[in-house]
């Protein structure tokens, strides 16, 4: 085989002299697709930030060798890897919202690349920033190009991430859970975007994911990642037909199957939730005065029921306004018309104080964890927040008692109740905040990508962790999703959403086995499965 493009031998690294990542060696081809895969927590993100020397400061990087092509990486001045991120080797981050900055427009943030390493003028500068999105997937490109961050949808902002990393036009393209948080159509696009650029430049790509499917449909080799160790390196096909490790096999054996449909015969119960003619319209102003022009119709006229103890799955493609029925209907936004019942009562007949004390009986987890947290919280803190507010008779030893308990139900030990949100990986986030839904005991919990950014071993873990909850709490939850697979294993109905519309609606068996809908139809037939 020809020289590798990335050398990397021996590579450690240290916090407070504990070992996180023990010696890990690797090589990738120009060209090539190279897949880590393991659990969240593995080693998976700081084995990619330290081969760029971007580790956290507190760690102690050790490594016999880190070789770009003809760049010495641990030899080379701090000044001059600044012209090799970004140009030579690109990397697409895990959390968008975290790493772009909020107030600068997106154009701007892409166009940052393009003048660091090209000599464009103005012109020539915005008409590639528009051509980038237009590549990503990014519709109405010409208008997004001066929106900021939090006017997009999770999967819009990782989309910008991406066109970010390709601006540069880098030998290597590091992904950090590329498609994390994207439904199954525009990450099929985004895919073949990747191996179309692959193919045109021969640029290299180490792909991060816990997406096994996905894996299986774009990695030559395959690395997977223990407790900072790669305990097995293998060709695509060798790994996944003849997996030799025993952690392999648990991984390949946590795969959710789309074709599981498990019965969910639920006797009826009584409606919990209903929304009726329910909308979220956001207006578009103009002119010098900001007269209003037209309407973003984010959710259109939506109406659906929810009983008790039941599992309604909301999908859908990114932007078309899941999170912000979401939102709306427990009025984190407010909604423009339509009706939202919570056992009975009219939300919006409630006073402040009647809707306040309402809230423990409806939670959300959302869909970007680190944003969701106050990183100047310790995490027992973060959970008990809502505790300390609701249940005024509970001692403090009380409330860390139920804290630690809540931990160790969605995969955690007691060592996090002292730890900052920034400790940890983005699935262990993840856990902190469904831990924190839990604590106050709600009746329905909207789900935003709960799963989205967990290794598929954890996610089986919480999958089965609200499962038994909804059996012994009579939870409710409006689970959404773009993962299909995991609305086979725990939903009980399935609503489509598209451009703010629920095209369709049935049992999870009817809509996945036989949808009607051309969009549903679209939806399905973009769902990745494990090549063998």
């Amino acid at each position: 085989m020809s020289t590798p493009l990335l050398t990397v031998e021996n590579l450690q690294l240290s916090f407070a002299g504990e070992q996180v990542i023990r010696g890990i060696s690797f090589n990738i081809y120009k060209g090539e697709t190279f897949a880590l895969v393991g659990e969240s927590g593995s080693g998976k993100s700081l084995a990619a930030l330290s081969v760029l020397r971007l580790h956290p400061t507190q760690a102690y990087l050790q490594a016999d060798s880190i070789q770009l092509a003809e760049i010495d990486i641990l030899r080379t001045p701090e000044s001059e890897l600044c012209q090799v991120r970004g140009r030579r080797v690109a990397m697409i981050f895990q959390d968008p919202m975290s790493s772009l900055n909020p107030v600068m427009t997106i154009g701007q943030q892409i166009a940052e690349t393009l003048q660091l390493h090209f000599y464009l003028n103005t012109q020539q500068c915005t008409e590639k920033v528009l051509a980038l999105l237009e590549q990503v997937g990014i519709p109405e490109a010409q208008r997004r190009i001066n929106e900021y961050p939090h006017q997009l949808s999770g999967g819009q902002r990782q989309r910008i991430m991406i066109a970010i990393a390709l601006a540069g036009e880098p030998d290597l393209l590091i992904a950090d859970e590329p498609t994390t948080a994207l439904d199954v159509t525009i990450q099929a696009q985004i895919l073949q975007l990747l191996k179309k650029i692959q193919q045109e430049n021969g640029m290299a790509l180490w792909l991060i994911s816990h997406d096994l499917a996905l894996v299986s449909n774009m990695a030559d080799r395959v690395a997977v990642m223990q407790s900072g160790v790669i305990v097995e390196v293998a060709e695509n096909k060798t790994i996944f037909t003849h997996a030799k490790h025993q952690y392999t096999q648990k991984l390949l054996n946590a795969l959710p199957d789309i074709n599981y449909c498990a019965e969910h015969a639920k006797p009826e119960k009584e409606t919990l939730l209903k929304l009726t003619g329910f909308k979220v319209h956001y207006p578009i102003r103009k002119g010098l005065f900001k007269r209003v022009v037209d309407y973003v119709k984010a959710v259109d006229d939506v109406s659906f029921t929810l009983e008790e103890g039941k599992t309604l799955a909301l999908v859908g493609e990114s932007g078309c306004g899941k999170t912000t029925l979401g939102k709306g209907l427990l009025n984190l936004l407010p909604s423009t018309a339509g009706k939202v019942e919570f056992a009975g009562v009219d939300l919006a007949s409630l006073s402040t104080e009647q809707l306040r004390a309402q809230r423990s009986a409806m939670q959300i987890i959302f869909q970007d964890p680190f944003a969701a947290m106050n990183p100047r919280m310790l995490v027992l803190d973060i959970i008990a927040e809502g505790i300390r507010t609701l249940q005024l008779d509970i001692t403090e030893q009380e409330r860390i008692s139920i804290v630690s308990s809540l931990l160790q139900q969605v995969g955690l030990d007691e060592t996090a109740l002292y730890r900052y949100p920034h400790e940890f990986s983005g699935g262990q986030r993840q856990r902190i905040c469904i831990a924190r839904a839990l604590a106050v005991k709600p009746k329905l919990i909207v789900c935003d990508e709960p799963t989205s950014a967990l290794d598929v071993s954890v996610q089986k873990q919480i999958i089965e962790l609200l499962k038994n909850l909804q059996k012994t709490q009579n939870i409710s939850y409006l689970f959404i999703t773009h993962d299909l697979a995991v609305v086979a294993e725990i939903a009980d109905e399935i609503a489509v959403m598209y451009q703010g519309r629920i095209v369709e609606h049935g049992t999870v068996d009817k809509v996945l086995r036989h949808a009607e809908h051309p969009y549903t139809k679209k939806l399905l037939s973009a769902v990745p499965v494990l090549v063998q």
